[in-house]
């Protein structure tokens, strides 16, 4: 077990990387997701702009992207990733795919959450005047707060599955360091370690993330 001192610096680094690709993968994810989700609220049939070609083509995208399992897509984002970061290895390699996975899964989510919103609401608004725009950023998104922060955090715990993954191809973080530390070398240890450390991340995520949405739905 001398061998600790040199495994815990790297350990400390991987989860740096993993914190720092789920971060800025997250942020980007609710960045382009949330509105993906709103378009598709907004252009379904009874709608507020009711569109149905483009809702049926975003929603088969959406789908695709959701059906996609992650490794491959891995492999398949290949060339977008090495032509936005300039190579397909390391932790801001792996944000490109850990985005375009995860913008599927939350722009489903807000969706399911904008539709739970009580119709009469949104006739209200329409009938003082309010415009569409207006209805949606007054009405349908504040109303669904709670439920998009719950999205989010489901969202987020997703990425963090996902960047274990990619760690397993090059990506780095905690995927990487359990694959080269534990199972190529045989350290049982180190893996349960890694997974530990991995529960924890996403136990603490959980548990805020749903503080916070229980505090909005007390406003």
């Amino acid at each position: 077990m001398s061998d600790w001192g040199r495994v815990y610096p790297q350990l400390f680094e991987a989860t740096g990387e993993t914190l720092y690709m789920v971060g800025v993968a997250a942020l980007l994810t609710v960045l382009l997701g949330v509105p993906l989700g709103v378009l598709l609220t907004v252009t379904a049939p009874g709608g507020l702009a009711p569109r149905p070609l483009l809702n049926r083509a975003l929603g088969l995208v959406v789908n695709l992207g959701r059906a996609l399992p992650f490794i491959i897509l891995l492999v398949l984002v290949a060339p977008v990733t090495r032509g936005i970061v300039g190579t397909t290895i390391g932790s801001t390699a792996a944000i490109v795919p850990l985005t375009l996975g995860a913008i599927p899964f939350l722009a489903r989510l807000v969706e399911t959450s904008l539709r739970e919103v009580a119709s009469g609401k949104v006739e209200a608004a329409l009938s003082m005047g309010a415009r569409r725009r207006d209805v949606v950023r007054t009405v349908l998104l504040p109303e669904a707060r709670p439920s998009l922060v719950a999205g989010v955090t489901v969202t987020v715990v997703a990425l963090i599955s996902y960047s274990a993954m990619a760690g397993a191809v090059g990506g780095g973080g905690l995927g990487d360091f359990a694959i080269r530390f534990g199972y190529q070398q045989f350290r049982t240890d180190i893996t349960l370690l890694t997974v530990v450390l991995l529960l924890v991340i996403v136990q603490l995520l959980q548990w805020a993330g749903d503080r916070w949405a229980r505090r909005l739905a007390h406003v």
